[in-house]
């Protein structure tokens, strides 16, 4: 006698929701981290020291913002978040000294991003029992010295391990995907870690992500040696100062300055009203999500509109989106803003870092990186300050962030064209020139190596 086939057990709802996360946990965090781990391209295995280092800051941000942000009142956290705004400034002050050797001289970069990655991962060990004692802030300071330590050594890292086919754009962008990547992976663990326990849960979980980061830096290869530093030094001032970069460090400054203005007027806007975590985990996840979105639309730019266009349109983006929230506060429009604002910041910021290594000699890397990086913390934190400080209302900041963008913008176009005036009358003179020379010159043909030079016409 025949037997009916059995048909097949249909899973619970709730297994096949585990199922597709877990596929999805597969496809977008462990097939991605397999092909760096495998990778022999240089930039893949930064990328891994860098996800890890990026994943570490954003656990210790989560603790901090609990610590300093959330669970105080109101004045009490503007006083608290002006302190910790005034020690992001020292990082720098503190670390630029020692870092601008090392990088002019190509000295062991890797083994700076060691030091830098393992002193962290030390440092929160410590700071995990400390968070409610007066050692907070002064062990949040050697955190932030040895993060900003590895952000300088990053773009020298970057332009030792870049293809030439890749280029120094897409390889700002992957990086920027990869740190985006390491944010997002990070934020659900340090918040369970939140949850389950306190404030430290998060930091000892820094401690370990810090630690594989500092693992991660033994595979690195070594990066190379400098052409001629000797030489390349004197293309640059004393204090790092490059001609070709003026003009783009002035967009890229001010859109730094309007985006530490920006996060901390909508936080404490948000927090005023009253609205629930969810919202600003909301609105934060939106800033990433289009910062995650630059990083992939960058690199496909065409050459020529990366510089100028990309700065005026971010500029310009932002200044409309500033003007509709100002009239509209709305959760789901503030989200929309605060995707379009992060987009901006990071087209502008991958545009700069882009420009800034290719025109930085290699005997000159230390002090062009510390010098721009130090305008652009102070940018940061000096916008971040007036609405910390000042008792500025949300439509009120809006206002004033519009009329910022559009004095920017204004201010860039108008630099711009006045570079491009000068520049022309110089190139058609040259072109008259070569066109009345003829193919040996206005005096004939060149003299013979080593015979007298022509004269010069009466």
């Amino acid at each position: 006698m025949g037997t009916t086939p059995r048909k097949p057990r249909r899973l619970p709802l709730w297994q096949l929701a585990l199922l597709g996360f877990v596929r999805a946990i597969q496809g977008l965090i462990a097939y991605p981290l397999q092909r760096m781990w495998r990778s022999p391209d240089p930039i893949d295995a930064y990328g891994l020291n860098h996800l890890t280092s990026v994943a570490g800051d954003a656990l210790l941000a989560i603790s901090l913002a609990d610590s300093i942000f959330f669970h105080v009142p109101v004045a009490d956290s503007r006083l608290r978040v002006a302190l910790f705004l005034g020690l992001t400034v020292l990082p720098l002050a503190l670390a630029g000294p020692l870092i601008v050797p090392i990088l002019d001289r190509a000295g062991p970069r890797r083994s700076v991003t060691f030091a830098a990655a393992a002193g962290r991962s030390l440092l929160a060990l410590f700071l995990a029992p400390q968070l409610d004692s007066n050692l907070l802030f002064p062990v949040v300071l050697l955190m932030l010295v040895l993060s900003k330590v590895h952000g300088l050594v990053k773009n020298g890292l970057t332009m030792a391990y870049a293809s030439r086919e890749e280029g120094l754009m897409r390889a700002n962008a992957r990086l920027g995907r990869i740190a985006v990547a390491g944010a997002i992976g990070a934020a659900p663990v340090g918040f369970l870690a939140l949850r389950a326990f306190g404030g430290a849960g998060p930091i000892e979980a820094a401690a370990l992500v810090y630690g594989t980061s500092a693992l991660c830096t033994l595979r690195l290869p070594h990066p190379g040696k400098l052409a001629d530093p000797s030489r390349s030094r004197r293309d640059v001032a004393t204090r790092g100062r490059i001609p070709q970069l003026a003009l783009p460090a002035t967009g890229a400054i001010g859109i730094r300055a309007a985006g530490g203005f920006l996060l901390f007027l909508m936080a404490f806007a948000l927090r005023d009203a009253e609205v629930a975590p969810w919202v600003f985990a909301l609105i934060a996840g939106a800033g990433i999500t289009g910062t995650f979105l630059a990083d992939i639309v960058a690199p496909n730019l065409r050459t020529h509109t990366r510089e100028e266009a990309v700065v005026i349109a971010s500029v310009c983006s932002a200044g409309i989106g500033a003007l509709v929230a100002a009239e509209l506060f709305r959760v789901p429009l503030l989200a929309i803003y605060a995707l379009t604002a992060g987009a901006a910041s990071e087209f502008a910021r991958l545009a700069f870092a882009s420009l800034m290594q290719r025109h930085a000699p290699e005997g000159a890397l230390g002090r062009v990186f510390v010098r721009y990086e130090v305008l652009f913390q102070g940018a940061w934190v000096a916008g971040a300050f007036v609405p910390v400080l000042l008792p500025i209302s949300f439509r009120q900041g809006m206002v004033v962030l519009t009329v910022f963008y559009g004095t920017l913008a204004g201010t860039y176009v108008w630099r711009v064209r006045t570079r491009r005036r000068a520049l022309r009358p110089r190139a058609d003179r040259a072109d008259g020139a070569d066109g009345a020379e003829g193919p040996d010159g206005p005096d004939g043909p060149d003299p013979q190596p080593g015979g007298p030079p022509s004269a010069a016409p009466a």
